[in-house]
């Protein structure tokens, strides 16, 4: 019996330290790991809080680290009606320096908050200069600037939808969703929605109040900043000035289509631009009146019309089976195979005339010659059924099937982009571009780089291209695309000064209507840009893009040194992004 008692006492003495012990390591987790939690818990129970976010998500930014959504700051009203000592005297005030209704301005007096105006300089004036307690002029980081840019490409946020999209929001990845959420919807938002979200706003301001909420005298607002939250930044190989200057010639001329602008070297994407667009902050009062505004018609499938033909020319010449002085007779009206745009016919004409002016008929026949399993191959290599693009997921369209070339009766119609043949704007750039750098065909990139505090997290590397048709053939498509330019019916697309070569389009839709397009490059010596413009319901391809891609291409050298050798065939001398 005396024995057992010392064990008893060590046993109850061990089990005591251990339960010590855990209390130990209990506190140190509360008081270390878990500090900024309960701390920030703290803090929100003795403050009345403002987030200075509009939304607690990553920076979506551009080649330059520019930002395109996110990290915009705009001044704003701050209100803490808790502080106001006549709430509504201050609230008549206040209405009436913003030029709203009493009514609407009271309203959104319930709790502290950022009042949804932007304001004027001279508001911003009378402002300060009444310094009404409980109201405050502060930046607030607003998520999509004024005005603002590639609306279709970064998408738009919605409040969560409910507790099914929370639990596959949390299925996706680690974050954890609550009802007040708002996740991504659209475009690179919903598809980026694990890395941009973010816990908490990145500054908050702040009153100090005690247990019955009321503002503890003598302290003020301060303004707090937010611990690292989990969210990361998009890089884009986006250029802001680009997608800018595309965006406004597209408005300027009433655009309803697209247009795209890739790096000719490394097929990067520097702007794409859809319309009629859409305001991401407030995406549910688009009009709809001139199309569906949602969708992203650079990416959406059309007939191509003639822009086809760079892909049929292309084929007959690396397969030998023309050379630009090979001869064809054009008839107009009268061709068996099909008609020409011309109605009296070219008569005798050289291939590159041919292609120059656009004859259907010429075409036809070369298309005959090289049958549609030699076509459909060479649009492959040309990437017209690829219509990936790095760091965009998108889902691949079944209408473009180029097999569908080899059915009865097809091949003449595909051989002036009719029929089967359907590509987008991105895919028509990638054709110039692919012609303008020697023969390679790079696959298009849209997101760079994924960060965390200026910390690269993920690298989307340029694509490392693939040869498509060899230099020779290369460099004779580019004096056929400047032949359109300079000499066919693409003239209204030639860049005084810098020079341009391409290739028009004219699909039609068989109700009457047509659209136009107008693929091609610049400048001519060291070729730059690759720029597709498509324009539903346009006349013609010259006339109806082509002035519009003149002006996008005279906005993109505005800037640039005039080239001081004469016209060539060199290739870009861009530096790859990052």
């Amino acid at each position: 019996m005396g024995r057992s008692h010392p064990r008893r006492v060590r046993s109850l003495f061990l089990a005591l330290l251990a339960c010590f012990g855990l209390l130990i390591w209990r506190l140190g987790v509360i008081q270390v790991a878990q500090h900024d939690l309960y701390a920030g818990a703290r803090l929100e129970q003795g403050t009345a809080a403002v987030p200075l976010e509009s939304e607690p998500r990553g920076r979506i930014l551009d080649r330059n680290l520019a930002p395109l959504a996110g990290g915009v700051p705009e001044e704003c009203v701050v209100i803490i009606p808790a502080l106001m000592k006549d709430a509504d005297h201050v609230v008549r005030r206040l209405a009436a320096v913003l030029g709203r209704p009493v009514s609407e301005v009271r309203s959104q007096m319930g709790k502290p908050g950022a009042l949804p105006y932007s304001l004027s300089p001279s508001q911003r004036r009378a402002l300060a200069a009444h310094q009404w307690e409980g109201v405050y002029v502060l930046p607030v980081t607003v998520r999509y600037p004024t005005p603002s840019l590639a609306a279709h490409v970064l998408g738009f946020t919605g409040p969560v939808a409910g507790r099914d999209e929370i639990a596959a929001l949390s299925r996706a990845g680690s974050k954890s969703y609550g009802l007040g959420d708002r996740v991504g919807k659209a475009g690179l938002e919903l598809a980026y929605e694990q890395d941009l979200k973010g816990s908490r706003p990145a500054r908050t301001a702040r009153v100090f109040v005690d247990a019955r909420g009321r503002p503890l005298q003598g302290l003020g607002l301060v303004v707090t900043e937010g611990a690292p939250d989990g969210r990361h930044d998009l890089v884009l190989t986006l250029d802001r000035r680009v997608q800018a200057a595309v965006e406004e010639v597209l408005d300027r001329h009433g655009v309803r289509g697209a247009a795209a602008v890739l790096d000719v070297g490394n097929g990067d994407l520097l702007a794409v631009a859809s319309r009629p667009g859409f305001d991401p902050r407030a995406p549910g009062k688009a009009a709809k009146k001139d199309g569906d505004p949602f969708v992203n018609r650079a990416l959406a499938l059309y007939q191509p019309g003639s822009v086809f033909k760079l892909v049929v020319a292309a084929a007959a010449l690396e397969e030998g089976l023309v050379t630009p002085e090979s001869v064809f007779r054009c008839e107009g009206r009268s061709e068996q195979l099909i008609p020409c745009w011309n109605g009296a016919g070219h008569g005798e004409l050289t291939f590159g005339r041919a292609f120059a002016e656009s004859c259907n008929p010429t075409f036809a026949k070369v298309a005959l010659r090289l049958g549609a399993e030699r076509l459909a191959a060479f649009s492959r290599r040309l990437g017209l059924e690829d219509d990936g693009i790095i760091g965009l997921p998108v889902k691949h369209d079944p209408r473009q099937d180029l097999s569908a070339i080899a059915r009865p009766y097809n091949l003449v119609n595909a051989s002036i982009g009719q029929g089967p043949v359907l590509l987008n704007a991105v895919q028509a750039a990638g054709l110039a571009a692919t012609f303008a750098n020697g023969g390679t065909y790079f696959r298009p990139r849209l997101v760079a780089e994924v960060r965390s505090g200026g910390k690269v997290l993920r690298r989307l590397p340029p694509d490392q291209g693939r040869p498509a048709v060899s230099s020779g053939t290369a460099a004779a498509m580019r004096r056929l695309m400047t032949l359109v330019t300079t000499e066919g019916n693409g003239r209204s697309a030639w860049v005084p000064g810098w020079g341009s070569a391409g290739k028009t389009g004219t699909a039609e839709l068989g109700d009457g209507c047509t659209n136009a397009w107008f693929v091609g490059y610049t400048p001519l010596a060291r070729p730059r840009y690759a720029i597709a413009v498509f324009i539903e319901g346009g006349v013609s391809g010259g006339e109806a893009a082509g002035p519009v891609f003149r002006e996008i291409a005279d906005r993109l050298l505005a800037c640039a040194p005039k080239p001081g050798a004469r016209a060539g065939d060199g290739l870009s001398t861009q530096v790859p992004l990052l």
